[in-house]
């Protein structure tokens, strides 16, 4: 993908994940998933369990010389014992970089954006027992507002929230020196750009890529096609449901029937695409290039 100046390319790290749907939608009906399924078709709900099917994946940003990723995935070696398809996982994650030209020593920004165990999980790997930052050149660059508020949970409810993940993929990188706490509004270069939208979590951010050309890595702001649908479903993976649902309905509204192209976290492959206006609601249009 080009946005003026800006390359654009994905990375996945696992794809295909059956996601079970009503466990996070407390007020989608098995009816409607159905209707959904219909609509969407089996490559991104399957037919007969009816559970969605996403993908974990970065997106590799090249301009002025530079190598920046956007949201790590799930990582390798991690402990994860309530997800078995994440726990102690060995996959070609680093492969599949270096297959796009992309060497850890390469790589000069890390950013998430926010701080969720399967958009963190390549910021370390694991060599000789220890956690260390798995691109040693980078400055990962953090919302602070994201991680006041792991930190924060971290109070209330101990080591493991969030599957465990300040451990392993967070303080490893902030004991490095390499981590960079930034508002939740921080421009990073030319045409790069963050803007809050807290709901999914306090810190969640858009991350935009405008160079003639307009992308925007969308994070969790949408898990997945159907709810564009119903942009104002809450969900159970959220800290605010009903603040990420406002947040949801508004960015629809902005941006559906413009040329801006999401970039999103957990679309099936392509992943990318634009909102389209669909009667009172909105639609997704995949775009492969």
């Amino acid at each position: 993908m080009q946005f003026g100046s800006i390359e654009v390319c994905r990375v996945a790290d696992m794809e295909s994940v059956q996601l079970p749907t009503l466990r996070g939608f407390p007020t989608l009906t098995q009816e409607a998933l159905r209707g959904y399924a219909v609509r969407l078709g089996p490559g991104m709900i399957d037919p007969e369990s009816l559970d969605l099917l996403i993908s974990f994946h970065t997106y590799v940003v090249r301009t002025g010389g530079k190598v920046i990723l956007i949201d790590t995935c799930i990582g390798n070696d991690k402990s994860r014992p309530k997800r078995a398809d994440w726990h102690h996982r060995q996959g070609d994650f680093l492969e599949r970089l270096r297959r796009v030209g992309v060497a850890p020593e390469d790589v000069d920004v890390v950013m998430c954006t926010h701080l969720h165990a399967d958009h963190v999980g390549w910021n370390t790997r694991l060599v000789n027992g220890r956690w260390v930052p798995t691109f040693p050149n980078a400055r990962y660059l953090m919302a602070e507002t994201e991680y006041q508020h792991l930190r924060e949970q971290l109070r209330q409810h101990g080591p493991d929230v969030f599957h465990g993940c300040y451990a392993d993929s967070v303080l490893p990188v902030v004991e490095s020196g390499q981590a960079e706490m930034v508002s939740t509004s921080h421009r990073v270069g030319a045409g790069i750009y963050t803007e809050a939208v807290p709901g999914h979590t306090p810190g969640s951010v858009l991350i935009h890529l405008e160079d003639g050309g307009h992308g925007i890595c969308t994070g969790d702001l949408i898990h997945h096609p159907f709810q564009l649908f119903c942009p104002d479903m809450g969900t159970r993976y959220c800290a605010d449901p009903a603040q990420a649902s406002a947040q949801r309905v508004a960015f629809c509204e902005r941006y559906a029937d413009t040329r801006a192209r999401l970039l999103t976290a957990h679309f099936p492959a392509p992943s990318t695409g634009r909102i389209v206006r669909d009667g009172k609601a909105f639609s997704f249009v995949f775009e492969a290039d």
